[in-house]
């Protein structure tokens, strides 16, 4: 409901560029500070619990930021609504990923993780393209606090639904003698399973620049938009930016079949990606066509969105389920981390030479990521091959398999 007028809202709130763009950076500051503890929680205490507090959390802390807009807030309260915002997002981002990848071992299934990946990516794309362009219309009908407090009463139902159907099929949480103990325990588990880990390695490393783009382009097409196409307070043509970005995510979400087809690795698709994910970037740095500028976002939105199921198959099947979302949180950490320091930096950018120049800055450090992705690549893990089956990565996992394929499946191409 607010992903389409996000950057809108704060602008309308009398922040400046540069200020909204450092209240999401906050957002991000949350999310380093809380990640790895929320894992631990829900790999001790449970996934369901986990989400629980999330969408208990993102509730108060949207509707605080609804108090904030209407009372024209200085931007001291707005950093510190973006930190709990941050932190109820950082109760998902691990388990959900998690809580997915448990039920589907625990259930027998044998097909691939990016096709249940796709799957959910499609339903988000829906989902994401019927709220973005909604809201738009309906801050366009009323105004740009209205959205917010649909997105709350949304939230809520989100939480009674959590409460009484979602189960931790597939995971008990463990007897908790000592939490610090269980915390130091899982920790050290996770940084084996992950920075210590090669493969996951390389591809946490290149997170911060991947995560830190990804946001700043998302959040910034909604008013250099309005900006090409010549009416500030268009919000339905800020809704429609949104919208296609779902529309590419749903795109992205339903190829990842034929992906899996044409490629032989998971790094393959990753190198491919990001190199095109730059040029498109590039291109929405250099036009002065709205309709130009909106297809560019088209093909950096498909980009994106054919990455992300294949990033996390490769990922997960590296991760043992003990440790998975405290492995999966402190990727979504690093991520995080990047998006502390290249958001600012961006809207700084912007405000100093506008969103143009900003985006062929993005285009420049969307490159930096290539190398660390052929990195992962030379380390030839089990799981970049696309013919590996998930459960055959997991058997191999508890016989004690090394992170190498044989072989065959690490000679593929």
């Amino acid at each position: 409901m607010i992903w389409g007028i996000n950057t809108l809202f704060l602008l309308d709130a009398e922040l400046s560029i540069g200020e909204a763009f450092a209240a999401n950076a906050f957002f991000t500051v949350g999310m380093v500070l809380f990640e790895v503890p929320t894992g631990v929680v829900a790999d001790t205490v449970g996934r369901r619990m986990s989400y629980l507090l999330g969408a208990a959390t993102l509730v108060g802390s949207t509707l605080l930021y609804l108090l904030l807009w209407q009372t024209s807030a200085p931007f001291a309260a707005w950093a510190g609504a973006s930190i709990l915002l941050g932190l109820g997002f950082t109760f998902f981002s691990g388990a959900t990923e998690a809580w997915l990848v448990d039920g589907l071992n625990a259930t027998g299934y044998r097909g691939s993780l990016e096709a249940a990946f796709a799957k959910g990516q499609i339903a988000n794309g829906i989902a994401m393209l019927g709220g973005s362009i909604g809201g738009g219309l309906l801050a366009q009908w009323t105004n740009l606090g209205v959205p917010y407090l649909v997105r709350a009463v949304l939230l809520g139902l989100t939480f009674v639904v959590a409460w009484r159907s979602m189960r931790d099929v597939g995971f008990a949480p463990k007897p908790r003698v000592s939490i610090t103990s269980e915390m130091r325990g899982i920790l050290r588990a996770s940084l084996d399973h992950g920075l210590l880990n090669p493969p996951v390695r390389w591809l946490m490393l290149a997170a911060p620049v991947g995560a830190g783009i990804s946001v700043y382009g998302f959040y910034a097409a909604q008013p250099y938009l309005l900006q090409l196409y010549g009416s500030s307070d268009s919000y339905a043509i800020a809704g429609l930016s949104a919208g296609l970005v779902a529309g590419a995510q749903i795109a992205g979400g339903a190829s990842a079949s034929v992906v899996a087809r044409a490629f032989r690795r998971r790094t393959s698709v990753l190198l491919i990606t990001s190199g095109v994910s730059a040029v498109a970037l590039l291109v929405m740095g250099l036009v002065a066509s709205f309709w130009m500028a909106l297809a560019a976002l088209a093909v950096w939105g498909v980009m994106f969105a054919a990455a992300m199921p294949v990033r996390q198959a490769l990922i997960n099947g590296l991760i043992p389920s003990a440790q998975r979302a405290t492995v999966l949180s402190s990727d979504s950490l690093l991520g995080s981390a990047g998006g502390v320091v290249i958001q600012p930096a961006l809207g700084k950018a912007a405000d100093a030479w506008s969103y143009g120049p900003a985006y062929l800055i993005s285009a420049g450090l969307q490159l930096l990521a290539l190398p660390l992705i052929f990195l992962a690549r030379r380390e030839r893990a089990t799981s970049d091959s696309l013919s590996v089956a998930p459960a055959v990565l997991l058997e191999d996992r508890r016989r004690g398999g090394g992170r190498h394929a044989d072989q065959g499946e690490a000679g593929a191409a």
